[in-house]
């Protein structure tokens, strides 16, 4: 095969890259994709497409094939939520994993077509400096193309600007507006729109998206190839297309005022749109009823609780109030008198304890635990079930688990696994090859969680998979800034 049909795309299992691999496999491209599956999702894997899970850091290792273009996508992507979730998790996922991404383009001597952000350009250019996501970006822009000065790369620069679409994230903190408009409106809820609601966004719908990647990979070379819809609309005036009732949400902070299309080079491309916001809204109402209602639920399995807390403990607290619009139902045990006077810390938690009130309850908590868990799962539809240790609580979640398909992810958090004992080795391992999604925070854990499984699907729904994959992601990062703090 000619080596110019020959490419590889990071993220390509995410909203933008599923949509440009389907484009790419028609057109007859052999396409390899490399994801970590942090907003991507394995349901929206294309036919023909080989798919490699890891991270853009592990690309040299992870792809050794010798490919002719790389569409590099797979990086962290939203804009205020990156003042929110840990500044570790946006450099690992956006500088380590894009300068490793341009190492492999300057050794395989091969094209890099970078998804940029449009962000740079907003509010006169004051928005670069926004958040960490904006600075990280505009900084990556300006290292490949250094890397095309210092080196010969061949590259192209692309911006998207507020994509939209089938397929776009509508649940968990990484939704996008018509994302969460959309699913509010599915559920009969107010639309919510952050204030002042007079910023305005030039909404670009998918599909027009992906005919500009195609354009750009096939002539672009250099910077500045915006993608973007001519006509812009403010926040307000999107919330009105979909209608109904209208809440506001207080200021946040990142959140900019405008942004610029520089679609000048694409268009001489040939670039043209061919869809607008206005037409896909009304097409959506059309096709969807109002107020079906969707529960947004994580079972969690935890052996202590507030008051009783330690790093993994700590670090879950921190992930619920990042995530108040989630629901969550702790299942775990009295342990201690004081348990029973402490309420729930959030609104959005309510804990379940089972036990005595003593350190033997722990012993229970398999058991009670996993019949307190079916009662309540009986009333109440789960994303998934969530075990933050394979400990009692992962042996509750694992009893759980066998009466339900609701999928099960259990966390390693800050264990270690030296010198333990027989029977813990054995329950450990029937816990782990009985979870749909094992997640590790270190890599001794990955290591010892590697040799005791098979290969980890996550038996569950779109929203769910790339749901709990998002929920996993930043618990680990703040499990990490935790634990820093414990020690």
């Amino acid at each position: 095969m000619d080596k110019k049909r020959f490419v590889l795309v990071t993220g390509g299992a995410g909203f933008v890259g599923t949509h440009l691999c389907r484009r790419l496999v028609r057109d007859g491209f052999r396409v390899i994709v490399l994801d970590n599956y942090f907003t991507g999702s394995r349901d929206n894997h294309v036919e023909g497409v080989e798919y490699r899970e890891g991270h853009t850091k592990d690309i040299a290792r992870l792809v050794p094939e010798d490919v002719g273009m790389v569409f590099h996508l797979g990086e962290y992507s939203r804009v205020e939520k990156s003042l929110e979730d840990p500044p570790t998790l946006v450099w690992d996922l956006n500088i380590a994993g894009t300068f490793a991404v341009l190492e492999f383009c300057r050794t395989r001597h091969c094209k890099m077509l970078y998804a940029g952000s449009s962000t740079k350009f907003g509010d006169q250019g004051a928005a670069r400096d926004l958040t960490p996501y904006t600075w990280m970006k505009a900084a990556n822009t300006e290292l490949v193309r250094n890397y095309g000065s210092w080196y010969g790369l061949s590259f192209a620069i692309t911006y998207f600007y507020n994509v939209y679409g089938p397929g776009e994230i509508s649940h968990g903190p990484y939704s996008t507006l018509i994302g969460i408009f959309s699913e509010e409106y599915r559920q009969g809820r107010p639309l919510t729109v952050v204030l002042p609601g007079t910023q305005k966004r030039n909404f670009t719908h998918v599909d027009d998206i992906v005919d500009g990647l195609m354009l750009v990979g096939e002539k672009g070379e250099g910077d500045e190839f915006g993608i973007g819809a001519e006509e812009s609309y403010s926040v307000q005036e999107v919330a009105e297309m979909f209608g109904g009732d209208i809440v506001t949400l207080p200021p946040r902070k990142g959140n900019r005022m405008t942004s610029e299309v520089r679609g000048d080079k694409v268009r001489a491309l040939g670039w043209k749109q061919r869809h607008t916001l206005s037409t896909f809204v009304q097409q959506f109402k059309k096709d969807v009823p109002r107020g079906v209602s969707v529960g947004q639920r994580i079972l969690v399995f935890s052996t202590t609780f507030v008051p009783v807390i330690g790093p993994a403990e700590t670090a879950l607290l921190k992930l619920m109030r990042l995530m108040p619009q989630t629901q969550f139902d702790v299942v775990t045990t009295v342990f201690s008198p004081e348990a029973l006077k402490t309420p729930s810390p959030l609104v959005n938690v309510t804990i379940h304890r089972v036990g005595y009130g003593s350190r033997l309850d722990k012993y229970l908590l398999p058991f009670l635990g996993a019949k307190k868990a079916r009662a309540l799962a009986a009333k109440t539809s789960y994303l998934f079930g969530w075990s933050i240790m394979a400990s009692y609580a992962g042996l509750a979640g694992m009893l759980w688990r066998r009466s339900t398909s609701t999928p099960l992810l259990i966390s390693l958090a800050d264990q270690s696994f030296e010198r333990l004992s027989w029977i813990y080795r054995l329950l450990l391992r029937v816990m782990l090859k009985r979870a749909d999604q094992v997640s590790v925070a270190t890599g001794a854990q990955e290591r010892y969680a590697s040799g005791q499984l098979s290969t980890q699907h996550l038996l569950a729904n779109q929203q769910g998979d790339g749901f709990v994959n998002q929920v996993r992601f930043v618990y680990n990062a703040l499990l990490k800034e935790t634990m820093t703090k414990y020690e």
